[in-house]
């Protein structure tokens, strides 16, 4: 087995944040050797790149990790982490410098856009450790995968607009205005669905129009989703918004910046450890910014279950 190092590695997503992530990385570059930080780099090839990205240099010694990228790539790193078998994930330390579109996790743990400033931050090395939540999904042809994430999963109509704002990045558009827009032009063709949720504690079964599992707070490049989500309580907030009129999401659709939309009476919430959900017809969801399979699904929560770089002023608690 490798020797470890102290050296990091950094993951960039060239493609982050509209190009950001190859425009920018001589200036972030600078920054680093002014830093006096080392460290090992590689640009991504293709989408899942970063999971193998991770675990070949798991494998070859590194456990601390830089993600220069936005939430997707972020979202591939930890699953490349929970995926390896060479070191326990414990081990591992991950910061982040963001450059993409939606930095939803970002928000969550303070860590600031400003690259000069989240390299200050990596140097002082304030550890946070947070709760890694795991999906089982079913995948086209009746197969099951596993995706390992550390922000939200939302499906429905969630599931929905978050595809729809992705096809926009890769056009090189996006952000917090595309996925307003999309929210509008989606509530026309979305039909609720019928489920059957198994808690920890109760079963129920609501008619679905969105849904969302969180261990963050933020979703869609700012919105507040999950306004009372703890990302250390080893619980996820279950959100779900039952079937509401289209022009009564129109009026309320600023409460999506604060969290106060979870105060109408179309929505519930609830705090469990597993969750089960099967539906009638398919459901699709969507975890980090990352869409993937259908229904049925299966959650379940690591608590405590890795290492973050966090920033100074940060709601992970």
């Amino acid at each position: 087995m490798a020797r470890t190092t102290e050296k990091w590695f950094i993951i960039v997503n060239p493609n982050a944040g509209k190009q950001k992530g190859r425009q920018d990385w001589k200036k972030i570059t600078g920054l680093l050797a002014a830093a006096g930080l080392e460290y090992m780099s590689f640009f991504t090839r293709h989408r899942g790149h970063a999971i193998e990205l991770t675990r070949k240099y798991i494998q070859a010694g590194f456990r601390r990790f830089i993600v220069v990228g936005g939430d997707g790539t972020l979202n591939e790193v930890v699953n490349g982490i929970f995926t390896q078998q060479h070191a326990d994930p414990s081990s591992i330390i991950l910061g982040m410098i963001p450059v993409g579109t939606g930095n939803d996790w970002c928000r969550m743990f303070g860590i600031p856009g400003d690259y000069k400033k989240a390299i200050a931050m990596i140097l002082r090395q304030q550890i946070f450790i947070q709760d890694v939540g795991v999906l089982t999904y079913a995948v086209n042809g009746g197969t099951t995968a596993v995706r390992y994430f550390v922000n939200i999963a939302g499906m429905g109509f969630d599931a929905m607009v978050l595809e729809k704002a992705n096809k926009d990045k890769e056009k090189g558009k996006g952000g917090t205005l595309s996925y307003f827009m999309h929210i509008f032009t989606s509530l026309f063709s979305f039909r609720t669905t019928r489920t059957t949720i198994t808690l920890d504690d109760r079963v129920i079964n609501p008619e679905v129009f969105s849904m969302s599992v969180a261990i963050g707070q933020y979703n869609g490049g700012g919105m507040k989703q999950a306004p009372d989500a703890v990302a250390d309580d080893g619980l996820f907030d279950l959100t779900v918004i039952r079937p509401i009129g289209k022009f009564k999401v129109m009026r309320n659709i600023l409460k999506l910046l604060d969290g106060s939309y979870t105060r109408l009476p179309e929505v519930i919430s609830f705090k469990t450890r597993n969750i089960q959900i099967v539906s009638q017809p398919a459901l699709y969801v969507e975890t980090d910014g990352e869409s993937l399979g259908h229904t049925p699904f299966s959650y379940s929560i690591i608590p405590l279950g890795l290492r973050i770089i966090r920033g100074d002023e940060h709601s992970g608690k």
